[in-house]
Formats: structure tokens, C-alpha cells, sequence
């Protein structure tokens, strides 16, 4: 503990721009996942009464499920753009200056949302759902860059681990904004909807006020004196120069590359097994249950005897433990590593997954039953944030270098993007086949992952960018043992060959 307040005095200006970044990156995210499925029945009936005193008569079903289809999947849709814009636009302007004008988008999407009811317009719901979509997908690109470029190593893991924190706290607070007693109501949803556009003012205003990140400076720019002076602001007074001469050995590295596209990082051979390990880590937060975890709550809430006026609280009572969960995570992370969280977290929730579908199965035989179910979704949602949410973002930061970072995250955050998309699509026609058996199916992606993590990822804790990619080329993907045994000479083996 000690330790820690020594580090918030001499880091005090780089938590601080960790809050900016937060608020202003995943936070709006979190808000938006969690805060449209509050004001969905009375946004359905705005639809109805706007369609019904322009044509003088009611929608139809099957055009209003499409128009709020339209509306939900919109979110998702302008996030892909957004995500895989990233690269070329920070490459471009630089991080800074974009997190600054991509909070514009989510002011004009609250505009458009908080003026939609009053202009009788469903369209400028949609239109801002893009935008904050876009914002959403270009600002978590660019605020898990940030962040991996402006800590110290001994606090990458904390920096990092932040992504997941201000992911859950926007998840909360949209939960607490949404209920009935709050902006949850029929005269309220629009307010409801805008006030995400509040954190993207605060990080407009305050950003300008931090540097650009000292990689950046350094890698990309060039400049020396200005990466410096960005230390100092971040790092406070004190002897740099180790991290200064791990950028100046990776712009040696890389001076005579200019920054990757995407498809020229999908062409190099080596970063094969970064980019590998990137879609297994990426992929497998989205298949790994959790959403399911979510669509069973409340059937399960039901079951053990819950009213549906006091769902929404136990919903917010789960998403609270996440955030308390995603704290603890960014404490521990640079304590235990990346790969002992991702090992333990994907490791215990397999087998959690395994006792609810057996739980879920009996739920309606045994009356305590249900309440086994309740407490194994609240322990996997809690080692869920602990473990994987936490620890996947640090290490797809730390696989890569400076000039290849950037279109590695545009391809982790398109492939979410994709997802999300997917899962919403998909899930429920999966869940109407298999039941409560769909489980099973998000135990077999988290066993395969946690078998690919376990055999190929290292620890990159405490490592430079330099020191991990040169680890890199030890690893042997095909049949390393048998290989050093044939051919002692041979003892390392470029993964590159796959």
C-alpha cells in the first residue's frame, strides 16, 4: 500500500490523464452497452406514435422489431468504422488530436438524442447511434494505445487494466442512470440517452492540457526534447533514461519502417504469432460466455423468486461486482502477470460454466437450486473482470511495437466489433436450439484458448516491447521438442514457418 501512494505522488499527473483518457474512452462504451436496453420499450413507442401521426396509422410489428433492430445494431456497426479508421487516423493527426475531435461525435449524437423526441424524429435516434458507435470504436483504439505508451513499466499492467475498470464503471452507471427512479421513465429517456455527451465535454476541455504520448514523440516523430519533456510530465523529475533507450532501440528497430497497415501487418511473417495469439486472446473474450451469462440472469432471477420490479438492482448488484472485480484486477495484474490471470481466470470459469449448465438444468426440481445458479453467474462475472477482461487488453498492447501497434488493435477491435455484432445476431437462435446446453459450447472456445494461451503466450510483465518481440522468435508452434531433439543445432525454431 505504501508503495502505491508513493506511486500516486510521483505519477500524480499520469493517473490523472489515466481518468481523462478513461472518461472520454471505454467509459462511454460501458455507458452505452448497458443503457440502451433501459429506455428500448419507451423508444418502441415513441417509433409507434411518430409513424402513426405521420401515416395515420399504427406500424406493424415485424417494421418496428426491424426499426429498433436497426437502432441496436447501428451502435455496433459505426464501432467497426470506428475501430478500423484508427490506425490510418492516429498515424495521421496523432492520438492526442484525435481523442480530442472524436469527442465531438459523441456531443453531436447527444444532440441528436436528447432533440429526437422533441423534433418527432426516430431518424436522429439512429443517426446518433452511429456516431456514438464510431466515437465508441475509434476512441477504445486509441485510449488502449494511449495508455500503453505513456506508463512506466513497473505500472503497464495497472494503465492498461483500466480499460476493463472504466468499461465496468460506465456499465454501472448506466445501469443506476437507467432506473425508474432516476432517467429511466418515459419523459426522462432522452436525457437518459444524451448524458453520455457530459464525458465526452470533460475530456474535450481537459486533454489538451497532457502531452502526446513519449513513443509517439520519440518512434515517429523524432523528437527527442518533446519525448523527454513528456516524461517529465507524466513521470514526474527523475532518471528516464532506461525507457528513453528502450524507444530510441526500437526506433533503430523501425526507422526505416513507416507504420503498418493492417494488411501489411497481416503479410509479416514476423509478427505471426503476436498476431495469432491477438485473434485467440480477442476472440475468446467474446465466446467466452459472458453475454450468455447476461441472457440466463434474468430468467434465472425469475426462477429463484424475484419480482420483475427488483431485477434491474440485482442486475445492478452484478455489474457492481464486476467494477469492484476490475478494480482488485488492476492492483493484482502487475503482481501475478498477464499470464497467470488469463491461465486461473479461464481456467476456473470453464469449470463454473460446466456446474450452472448442470444447475440451470435442475433449477425447476430442486427449490435452493436457482440460488446455485445465482451465486455461480455472480462468481463468473466477478473472476470473469478479474482475470481475462482485465489481463487481455495489457497483453495484445504488449505483443506489439510502435510502428505495428496501431493496426493491431484496428484488427482486436474490428474483430469485436464483429462479434458483438454476431453474438446479438446468432445467440438467441443458438439459445432456442440448445438451452441451457449452450454452455457447453463456450466451455469448448475457453478450453481450446486457455490450452493455445498456456502453450504459446509468455509473460510479458515487466518486459520492454523490444525484449518480448525478441522472445518471440524462440517460439516453435510446430513440434518444438521433437525438433530440438533431431537437430540440437537447431534449438530455436522461428514460429514464422506456420
Amino acid at each position: 500500500m505504501g508503495s502505491f501512494l508513493s506511486d500516486l505522488v510521483q505519477y500524480r499527473k499520469l493517473f490523472l490523464m489515466i481518468f481523462v483518457l478513461g472518461i472520454g474512452g471505454t467509459f462511454s462504451y460501458g455507458f452505452q452497452v448497458s443503457m440502451i436496453s433501459y429506455p428500448s420499450l419507451y423508444i418502441k413507442n415513441f417509433i409507434n406514435d411518430t409513424w402513426q401521426e405521420r401515416y395515420h396509422s399504427d406500424i406493424d410489428e415485424q417494421t418496428l422489431t426491424l426499426l429498433w433492430s436497426f437502432i441496436v445494431s447501428t451502435f455496433s456497426i459505426g464501432g467497426f468504422l470506428g475501430a478500423i479508421s484508427s490506425r490510418y487516423l492516429s498515424a495521421k493527426y496523432g492520438k492526442k488530436k484525435c481523442l480530442t475531435f472524436n469527442n465531438l461525435l459523441l456531443i453531436a449524437a447527444a444532440f441528436f438524442w436528447g432533440f429526437s423526441k422533441m423534433a418527432k424524429s426516430f431518424e436522429m435516434i439512429l443517426i446518433g447511434r452511429f456516431l456514438c458507435g464510431f466515437n465508441s470504436g475509434l476512441g477504445c483504439c486509441l485510449h488502449g494505445q494511449y495508455l500503453g505508451e505513456i506508463s512506466p513499466k513497473k505500472l503497464r499492467g495497472f494503465t492498461s487494466a483500466t480499460l476493463s475498470l472504466f468499461a465496468n464503471m460506465g456499465k454501472c452507471l448506466g445501469q443506476i442512470a437507467g432506473l425508474s427512479e432516476l432517467l429511466g421513465t418515459e419523459s426522462l429517456w432522452p436525457l437518459l440517452m444524451a448524458i453520455s455527451g457530459i464525458a465526452a465535454s470533460v475530456q474535450l476541455v481537459t486533454l489538451p492540457f497532457f502531452p502526446e504520448s513519449p513513443p509517439y514523440l520519440l518512434v515517429q516523430k523524432g523528437d527527442m526534447e518533446g519525448c523527454q519533456e513528456a516524461l517529465k510530465q507524466l513521470w514526474g523529475e527523475g532518471n528516464h533514461q532506461e525507457a528513453i533507450d528502450d524507444m530510441v532501440k526500437e526506433q533503430a528497430t523501425t526507422k526505416k519502417m513507416k507504420p503498418m497497415n493492417v494488411l501489411e501487418l497481416l503479410k509479416d511473417r514476423s509478427l505471426r504469432c503476436q498476431l495469432c495469439l491477438l485473434i485467440v486472446i480477442g476472440v475468446t473474450i467474446q465466446l467466452s460466455g459472458i453475454n450468455a451469462i447476461y441472457f440466463y440472469a434474468f430468467d434465472v432471477f425469475r426462477t429463484a423468486g424475484f419480482t420483475q420490479d427488483r431485477i434491474p438492482y440485482i442486475s445492478l448488484g452484478a455489474g457492481t461486482c464486476e467494477f469492484c472485480a476490475a478494480i482488485i484486477c488492476s492492483f493484482i495484474i502487475d503482481k501475478f502477470g498477464r499470464r497467470m490471470l488469463l491461465l486461473w481466470g479461464y481456467g476456473l470459469m470453464a469449470l463454473i460454466l460446466m456446474l450452472l449448465t448442470t444447475t440451470l438444468s435442475l433449477q425447476h426440481q430442486f427449490f435452493w437450486m436457482p440460488y446455485c445458479s445465482l451465486a455461480l453467474i455472480f462468481l463468473f462475472i466477478i473472476i470473469f473482470a478479474i482475470g481475462p477482461a482485465g489481463a487481455s487488453f495489457p497483453v495484445m498492447i504488449e505483443l506489439f511495437t510502435q510502428s505495428s501497434r496501431s493496426s493491431a488493435l484496428a484488427i482486436s477491435m474490428s474483430l469485436h466489433w464483429v462479434g458483438l455484432y454476431m453474438i446479438g445476431m446468432i445467440f438467441p437462435y443458438v439459445v432456442k436450439s440448445l438451452g441451457t446446453f449452450c454452455f457447453l459450447i463456450f466451455m469448448g472456445f475457453i478450453s481450446i484458448s486457455w490450452i493455445l494461451i498456456y502453450r504459446f503466450l509468455p509473460e510479458t510483465k515487466g518486459k520492454s516491447v523490444m525484449a518480448i518481440k525478441e522472445e518471440f522468435k524462440h517460439l516453435n508452434f510446430r513440434k518444438k521438442f521433437q525438433a530440438m531433439r533431431e537437430n540440437p543445432s537447431d534449438k530455436y525454431t522461428s514460429c514464422t514457418k506456420l
